[in-house]
């Protein structure tokens, strides 16, 4: 099969296509003939340094959608030519970006038949980041205000629609030409990031998803009523930030999100009800892996990038 191995840390050139063996499913394990990958901020993270992985070679990857092509010992619940979805492995190595990828069955769903494999590979990853951090770890209720960062982004363009589906009221950052889009997905109030004095403008937030960076998270804090709750996602939550929520009487924590069979389910669910959609914004053939992760790193998609495999 073809697969794509990183041999050594670097920029998007040591991304190589290769022919590697296919793997076979061990027991509980399916095997999936990958149709589509999705492209995540760890991906290109974990190619310039020690992530997760250890060191090189490896292949990276985590998002995947595809076909059940073959079904090991003792793993139940799909069939050969099922479409499924998941997260597998994470943060171990999943190998996504490749033809087929084995994991436990437990770890995938299936594809609803609304949506295409591209449109199914940009879910798992940042859905199960915006349902953990706000189904389990905030416990968002009907009523609570929610301010989201990056709301146009991967995980944030998700996260807007989980928390209205909860039936939070929804305030977005972004840039101004993100606005009608952020709208579209159900935000209630969106704002200018970089505006000056926007940070003042908000208050009495009970829930506040940090996914930008520290100095962004300072700078958004004093948003947070007393007893709110702050969740930072990449890198987790820096000491001057927890200080900062400590002494405003509110709580923070990061969280690094997992495979969840049952996560998965429920942001299915969601889509099937038109609660979610996944936008992408742009679709990349397999060889063409360092260019989608050149433009991943510029930081201005809307919604995922998604490989074509």
């Amino acid at each position: 099969m073809r697969a794509v191995i990183q041999q050594e840390f670097g920029g998007p050139e040591v991304l190589r296509l290769v022919e590697v063996d296919r793997p076979d499913p061990a027991p509980t394990e399916v095997q999936v003939r990958v149709r589509a990958a999705g492209i995540n901020p760890v991906d290109w993270k974990s190619r310039e340094q020690e992530v997760f992985l250890g060191q090189p070679p490896y292949t990276l990857g985590w998002d995947v959608a595809g076909v059940v092509t073959d079904i090991g010992y003792g793993a139940t619940g799909f069939a050969e030519g099922d479409e499924v979805l998941g997260m597998p492995w994470f943060p171990r190595e999943a190998g996504a970006y490749a033809e087929y990828v084995t994991a436990p069955s437990r770890q995938f769903v299936r594809k609803p038949a609304s949506m295409s494999f591209e449109e199914a590979a940009g879910l798992p990853l940042a859905g199960l980041t915006a349902w953990q951090a706000l189904v389990d770890v905030a416990e968002v209720r009907p009523g609570q205000r929610v301010l989201v960062q990056a709301a146009g982004g991967g995980v944030g363009h998700l996260a807007v629609q989980v928390a209205k589906a909860l039936g939070a009221y929804v305030i977005g950052t972004a840039s101004p030409g993100k606005h009608d889009f952020v709208r579209s997905l159900g935000a209630d109030e969106v704002l200018d990031y970089a505006a000056e004095g926007a940070p003042a403008s908000v208050r009495d937030v009970d829930v506040l998803l940090g996914l930008v960076s520290s100095a962004s998270d300072l700078a958004w804090l004093p948003a947070l009523r007393e007893g709110g709750v702050f969740i930072g996602v990449p890198g987790g939550v820096a000491g001057p930030v927890i200080g900062e929520a400590a002494r405003l009487g509110a709580r923070a924590t990061g969280m690094l999100v997992e495979p969840d069979q049952v996560g998965l389910r429920g942001l299915i669910e969601l889509v099937e009800n038109g609660q979610l959609r996944v936008h992408v914004d742009q679709v990349f053939p397999l060889a063409d892996v360092g260019k989608a992760h050149e433009v991943g790193e510029r930081g201005r998609t809307t919604g995922k990038l998604v490989l074509r495999i």
